[in-house]
């Protein structure tokens, strides 16, 4: 075996070592690279008790009661399913009923998340007031129909 084919033999070993430990690495990962759980994915996958997950879906709409020092109780929905969640802290300037939200927690019971983190997402077409208001005094602003106002 000459040098270049030694040399190429390593690298093509190396290389295939190297693809190993990723293809390793991501299949470990898989469950932990999701952004969020839907509570039908919670339901579904039958999350056990006492695991930390991170919570996503929607305020479900007349769920959210507001008790002393700043607890805070209200249910996520994905549409299918609605998991009830605790929150003990200040709520983002966005967290409200209908609005996305992603909340970071223990999963307390089949039927009870308790939140350390709130967080509340907007949609993709959010855009500054002061930007907006500049769109409409130009003409430029389309409704959601896409027409312009």
């Amino acid at each position: 075996m000459t040098r270049k084919q030694r040399r190429l033999t390593l690298i093509g070993a190396s290389l295939g070592v190297l693809a190993l430990a990723g293809v390793l690495v991501l299949s470990a990962l898989r469950d932990s690279i999701v952004f969020f759980n839907s509570p039908t994915d919670v339901i579904e996958k039958k999350v056990q008790p006492g695991t930390r997950i991170r919570l996503g879906g929607l305020v479900k709409p007349g769920t959210v009661q507001k008790g002393e020092q700043l607890q805070v109780r209200f249910e996520v929905t994905d549409g299918n399913s609605a998991i009830p969640v605790t929150y003990q802290g200040i709520l983002p300037d966005l967290f409200r009923e209908g609005q996305g939200v992603v909340t970071e927690g223990v999963l307390v019971s089949a039927n009870l998340f308790r939140a350390d983190s709130v967080l509340a997402k907007h949609d993709e077409t959010y855009m500054p007031k002061e930007v907006a208001d500049a769109l409409k005094k130009q003409g430029h602003w389309k409704d959601e129909q896409g027409a312009k106002k």
